[in-house]
């Protein structure tokens, strides 16, 4: 897939079609990949990389670059069109400045999973089939691909693409994994259960608001928590309210809007679980108000954007016993 992508971008600088291609290239470590601009035919062949760790969903790079001179290509995986359809609907991407190569995904992979399974210092990482082959300071190690697999992935909500110019490899279906297994399990928890799980979790959020910047539904020019008047912009948590407020927050934002492209968990330092947060959302939106996923097409209002007779009331909250 790589030489494939490398030889169309090329393909597509050189015909005049786009004037600059979003991609990835390795970062500090072999395994760190991270976006990157190419503008020329030599630094594609010298630094695009792409390998089952290039996570990054990057629709949400699309809105400074669509505001610029010139068309700029982008590879995007299945998850990322899902995002750059919903950014097109509420009109935060140019699309005339865009052309978009789908590209078929089978997953990506998870470097603290890796790391967990006690592989580590690693200088060098190919996929060889199935197996992740790793070159590490240590000797050789394997690992089996599905193993490592991003959670977003393991429980990946569709391989379809639903947004692109044009498509590299295989156009794929929507999945049924049962990414909504972990909510219900939070679900059936009591109460005090669930207050519990998440103090612990969010106990350990550092305020870094890389959740925020990373998240393709987050796209105001000035976030509600940058507002210094607020008493809580830009700092660390200092109470256990404070620790909630911040996701609780911001997942109310997004809700209706969130495509469940998990990319708030991929980047969070302390592994909290914020895709849960924004699952519990869809799956609610879901069960009251219909099947509904945001960015699946150019069309569809969300439930959040309009008004029927048959919406919910508030007090079926309170009738499922406040799950």
């Amino acid at each position: 897939m790589q030489g494939m992508m490398k030889a169309k971008a090329i393909e597509l600088l050189e015909n005049g079609t786009v004037n600059r291609v979003l991609g990835w290239k390795i970062g500090e470590f072999c395994y760190d990949l991270t976006p990157a601009i190419f503008t020329t035919k030599e630094e594609i062949e010298k630094d695009f990389v792409f390998s089952p760790f290039s996570g990054a969903n990057m629709s949400k790079y699309m809105l400074a670059e669509s505001r610029k001179d010139g068309k700029i290509a982008a590879f995007l995986k299945p998850c990322d069109t899902y995002s750059f359809n919903q950014m097109l609907k509420e009109h935060r991407i140019w699309r005339e400045n865009t052309y978009v190569i789908g590209i078929s995904c089978d997953g990506t992979c998870d470097i603290d999973k890796i790391r967990d399974s006690g592989i580590k210092g690693i200088t060098a990482v190919e996929l060889v089939g199935e197996e992740l082959k790793f070159t590490t300071m240590y000797g050789h190690k394997t690992m089996k691909k599905a193993d490592a697999l991003l959670e977003r992935c393991v429980s990946c909500k569709s391989k379809k693409l639903v947004a692109f110019d044009e498509i590299l490899g295989e156009d794929g279906e929507v999945e049924d994994n049962g990414r909504f297994d972990q909510v219900a399990q939070l679900e059936n928890m009591s109460p005090d259960e669930r207050f519990e799980f998440w103090q612990n979790e969010l106990s350990r959020c550092l305020r870094c608001n890389a959740c925020r910047d990373v998240c393709p539904a987050c796209t105001c020019e000035k976030c509600v928590f940058d507002n210094a008047d607020s008493g809580i912009a830009q700092k660390a948590a200092v109470n256990s309210f404070e620790e909630s407020m911040f996701h609780v927050i911001r997942a109310f934002h997004v809700a209706g809007r969130c495509t469940d492209c998990g990319e708030c968990s991929r980047v969070c330092p302390q592994r909290i679980p914020l895709h849960l947060l924004n699952r519990k959302f869809a799956k609610d939106i879901n069960e009251f108000y219909g099947e509904y996923q945001s960015g699946a097409d150019l069309e569809t209002n969300a439930p959040m954007y309009q008004f029927t007779k048959e919406d919910v009331e508030p007090s079926v909250v309170h009738g499922r016993g406040g799950k």
